[in-house]
């Protein structure tokens, strides 16, 4: 990497980051960024998730690669326009799921694809953040714990299981410490049971409540059961336990992305970051495409249309049965 731009609109927050990194220019409106020639790739971790879509569109448009943190979009036909605009353009083009860096997960795809298991027959993942952090995204977003957490665990199976694909959803919602604390019609965990086109289901459940442990803990239990074995993956982050008179128990190096520990980075957002630089300045393929991101979408769309009708959802959602169809 030659020069970094940035762009935040907190002045006092971009002068920080700006000085730390060393930035060439630093800006206060994004719109700034495209004008710069010189700027080969955008990393795109905006929030609310609903400037994601017309920020990656101008980015996209003007002939620069693109990391965009998840969600796509918000609307199906957003993530087809950036898909084509990126094809159209030839360019790299990728989304946030670190998950799929973590190598205990990378394991269970390693264990499916050489045949260790045998053939998939299901999946569980479950998956748990703290209320602090869970205010904080449903106080920016009216997004679902489908679409922002088990987002993450929807992408993992589906890459596991690649070549299948889903074909139905049903989803059923739980409320509790959110609505209470918030006073908004939030819930607190979402269940999704999606079966795939080879008979094989996956349940995931995804929650944002869990009581003060860390600012950002999170915990995570995989179960992947095969016809030849099964793999038990504990990425709860209870290895490390910090106890102090002052805090009591808390869990350090428990985010889910990871974060900086003194000369090192626990987690996978590191090497998810790497490998999108790389992907750009050695021309190689990205592991997450927008089209894998598109169809994790389609799927967690379906799971909050199972929850509000309290029945399944087939795939292809109507919306998408005529791009499925012209394919």
């Amino acid at each position: 990497v030659g020069n970094l731009h940035l762009a935040e609109i907190k002045p006092e927050r971009l002068a920080e980051v700006a000085k730390a990194t060393g930035a060439k220019t630093a800006t206060t409106d994004y719109r700034d960024l495209p004008k710069i020639r010189e700027i080969d790739a955008y990393f795109i971790s905006a929030t609310p998730e609903t400037h994601h879509y017309p920020m990656a569109r101008e980015c996209l448009t003007s002939g620069k690669h693109v990391f965009l943190e998840k969600p796509i979009a918000i609307e199906l036909h957003e993530a087809d326009e950036l898909n084509h605009l990126a094809k159209k353009h030839n360019l790299k083009f990728s989304i946030g799921y670190s998950q799929r860096f973590n190598p205990k997960f990378a394991y269970v795809k390693q264990c499916l694809r050489d045949g260790t298991l045998g053939k998939p027959v299901s999946a569980l993942v479950s998956r748990h953040i703290g209320r602090g952090l869970g205010k904080k995204i449903t106080g920016r977003s009216k997004l679902s714990p489908a679409a922002m957490e088990a987002t993450h665990d929807l992408d993992f199976v589906m890459w596991c299981l690649q070549p299948a694909k889903p074909v139905r959803v049903y989803s059923t919602v739980n409320y509790g410490a959110m609505r209470e604390s918030t006073g908004a019609d939030i819930p607190d965990t979402q269940y999704i049971t999606v079966t795939f086109d080879n008979g094989v289901s996956c349940v995931v459940c995804a929650g944002w409540s869990l009581p003060p442990a860390y600012p950002n803990f999170s915990m995570t239990w995989i179960e992947m059961i095969g016809t030849e074995g099964a793999l038990i993956i504990d990425d709860t982050h209870r290895d490390t336990q910090l106890t102090t008179m002052k805090s009591g128990i808390v869990h350090p190096m428990s985010t889910m992305p990871g974060e900086p520990v003194a000369h090192t980075y626990a987690g996978p957002m590191a090497s998810e970051t790497v490998h999108f630089l790389e992907a750009v300045a050695c021309d190689r393929p990205v592991l997450v495409t927008g089209e894998e991101a598109r169809d994790v979408m389609e799927v967690y769309i379906a799971a909050d249309l199972s929850a509000e009708r309290n029945e399944p959802v087939n795939l292809p959602l109507p919306e998408s049965r005529a791009a499925v169809a012209a394919r």
